[in-house]
């Protein structure tokens, strides 16, 4: 850790005490899905529930360091920044059930893997510490055969790409027993619109079928997938979404979060007096004209381009912080 200040160099290390108490979570979790012995089954669980205990002071003690550099406090008051509805709507769906497939999408440089990280940091942080499965269907849909998506699903849960779709299915569902799983699937809107609709239908649909059985999640755990969008076209296709949360929806139905668009003056305006505790003081002398630089070097709202001016206004790199920043 050297070059690193002592503040960066202590969060450094807790992180890392961090991640490796992560994957211990991850052993005793998969150990006690097949502990035959009740009572080792009541030892692992003593054990599961002592490391939560030390995740969750863990993770209490980095957010306050966070909250302590400069950098640290950017970020929170970015996190206030912008997508009230999309936050409304996650948070909703999410306390109430545990089971959800969401679509995030807009147009190009919208944010969607900023938003995608804020709604899981801030509404649901738990589930980063269980299982994650990310794909990237870019490289995916340059091919006319389904099958390549199948493949490099079994792939990734580690199946190997022979894997069977139903295979796939109860792999993900056996997770879910021990812990929280997420499935994230970037851009989205390479894939033809049918192999979304194979996907959702051969895929999510069982599995969220067997896990909601008599309308009861089968685990204590959360299962979700995020559907990410980066053109904004997704939310036009033939596929069922849900939009807002009743009493007859399902967790089969993926959740369609409202389509991401510019931040406008006065919701930087608010921002700015909402977050001045976090802020550079000369973010705030003026804020008037600092909404107008934001707005002029953003193409007027643009979410990507006002995060890399805001950070460019405070005195940060909105790309080096990204690395620190967006762990999905």
């Amino acid at each position: 850790m050297q070059g690193l200040d002592p503040l960066q160099a202590k969060r450094e290390a807790l992180q890392e005490q961090f991640s490796l108490l992560s994957e211990k979570r991850l052993e005793l979790g998969r150990s006690s899905a097949i502990a035959a012995d009740p009572s080792m089954q009541f030892q692992l669980k003593k054990q599961i529930e002592q490391v939560d205990v030390e995740l969750e002071s863990l993770e209490q003690r980095l957010v306050q360091m966070d909250r302590l550099s400069q950098d640290g406090r950017l970020y929170q008051a970015l996190l206030k920044l912008g997508y009230r509805k999309q936050v409304q709507i996650f948070r909703k769906f999410v306390q109430s059930h545990p089971i959800a497939a969401f679509l995030i999408h807009g147009a190009s440089d919208c944010g969607q893997r900023w938003l995608l990280n804020r709604l899981v940091v801030q509404h649901t942080r738990d589930s980063i510490t269980g299982k994650v499965v990310k794909l990237n269907l870019n490289r995916i849909a340059r091919r006319s055969d389904v099958a390549a998506l199948w493949r490099e699903l079994a792939g990734r849960v580690g199946l190997g790409r022979q894997g069977k779709i139903a295979d796939i299915v109860d792999r993900v569902y056996q997770w879910w027993q021990t812990q929280n799983v997420l499935l994230i699937l970037y851009e989205i809107d390479f894939l033809p619109e049918a192999f979304l609709i194979e996907l959702l239908q051969d895929f999510w649909m069982p599995l969220t079928a067997r896990a909601w059985s008599e309308g009861e999640p089968e685990s204590a755990y959360r299962l979700l997938m995020f559907l990410v969008d980066y053109d904004g076209c997704v939310g036009n296709w033939k596929v069922p979404f849900a939009e807002q949360l009743d009493a007859s929806w399902q967790p089969v139905i993926p959740v369609k979060l409202p389509v991401i668009g510019e931040f406008t003056e006065n919701e930087l305006l608010s921002w700015l007096e909402f977050s001045a505790d976090d802020l550079p003081i000369n973010l705030l002398d003026e804020p008037d004209e600092t909404v107008q630089d934001i707005l002029e070097n953003s193409d007027y709202g643009i979410p990507e381009p006002t995060l890399d001016e805001i950070c460019r206004q405070a005195g940060s790199d909105w790309y080096e912080n990204e690395e620190k920043w967006l762990k999905l």
